[in-house]
């Protein structure tokens, strides 16, 4: 079996396609991948580094102003349907399917005037302007939460959930602790803001540093390589407390999150994926920095069922965040019934719907 993959621009998109990719190479090594992308974007380092052979497109999205740029943009998109065509006809895939950003949109277009099986894959609650636009060529679109269903063609929308959600499971807890210096018999609430961490949610975690310093439980903090040096000055101004370990970035997040009790996060479609795998209760603040802020909207499809605490960033402080916590860690009930809610939320075998989803369309 082929299968042309294609997603870029953020991590949300490509983290996604890669953990795909490897849980099918688990089942059959003899399926073969092309992965398209643009050369600007983060898959272009992310993709090669995985063995996994890459091609590239020229293609911006559209401005959401009136601009000359989307007249160079719509001419774009020509170019790179084009483009993809000759890859297409080179590789000659199965199945073709789209992770999201705007490289999709020609890749995918193309796939399906083809008339190979196309497949985008949602991973928000939300949909992007790309998502909407492929729904109505694509065979299928695969979704990871119930709420984006409705901006579909019903007939062709499948619940798969997010392939990440299979990437976090049957990771070594212990050993995740141990590689973050964490205690073994301690409660703990991991902290982090993103790959490159959330200057809110950091100066809410500083102001909070003594007073969490005498919490019977213990903390990861989380930075982002950006900020980690400015929050390491602000924490040797008020002491380091011994209960609270600041990193600037984890590598081994699936062995960490594994080992966690209670995660203080933003409310990407990834993280939510892994949390709600692996039933871990959450608190989630939401960038409202998004596109039609489809963060808020994600996670309200978890507070909604009480798999977490929803705190808007324009309601935070530090007193806010550590009430928040000491009211799910310390309240041994509470803590049960949101890993409960989370676990029923998860959709640990999502790569394997997926893949299964793609064997039916090449068959077809």
């Amino acid at each position: 079996m082929k299968i042309a993959v294609s997603g870029g621009g953020t991590g949300g998109h490509i983290y996604p396609a890669l953990a795909l990719i490897r849980e099918i190479q688990k089942k059959d090594e003899n399926v073969e991948f092309l992965y398209i992308g643009t050369e600007k974007g983060l898959e272009s380092k992310l993709v090669p580094r995985e063995n996994i052979p890459f091609k590239s497109i020229h293609i911006t999205g559209f401005k959401r102003k009136i601009s000359f740029e989307n007249v160079k943009t719509v001419l774009r998109f020509l170019k790179g349907v084009r483009d993809s065509k000759k890859m297409l006809k080179e590789f000659k895939p199965d199945v073709v399917i789209g992770t999201g950003g705007y490289v999709c949109g020609p890749v995918v277009y193309a796939a399906a005037k083809m008339g190979i099986p196309t497949i985008v894959h949602e991973q928000n609650s939300v949909p992007g302007l790309t998502n909407k636009f492929l729904s109505r060529y694509v065979d299928k679109i695969a979704i990871c939460f119930e709420e984006a269903r409705e901006f579909f063609p019903e007939q062709k929308v499948v619940l798969t959930g997010n392939p990440r959600a299979s990437e976090v499971l049957g990771q070594d807890g212990i050993k995740g602790r141990l590689s973050a210096g964490l205690k073994l018999k301690i409660p703990t609430v991991l902290i982090f803001g993103g790959s490159r961490g959330a200057r809110p949610i950091n100066e809410a975690v500083v102001k909070s540093l003594t007073e969490l310093s005498g919490k019977p439980y213990q903390v990861l903090y989380v930075t982002g390589d950006v900020h980690f040096e400015d929050v390491r000055k602000e924490v040797e101004l008020v002491g380091s407390p011994e209960n609270v370990i600041i990193k600037p970035f984890i590598h081994n997040m699936p062995e960490v999150l594994s080992a966690v009790d209670l995660t203080v996060a933003r409310a990407g479609a990834t993280t939510l994926a892994e949390l709600t795998s692996l039933g871990i209760p959450s608190i989630l603040i939401p960038s409202p920095y998004v596109t039609d802020n489809h963060q808020e909207k994600n996670a309200r499809a978890l507070s909604e069922n009480g798999a977490a605490k929803l705190l808007l960033e324009k309601d935070l402080t530090g007193p806010k965040l550590v009430e928040s916590i000491d009211h799910i860690l310390g309240r041994e009930e509470k803590l049960a019934e949101m890993k409960k809610a989370a676990k029923k939320l998860g959709i640990p075998d999502a790569a394997q719907r997926l893949y299964r989803l793609m064997e039916e369309l090449a068959k077809k």
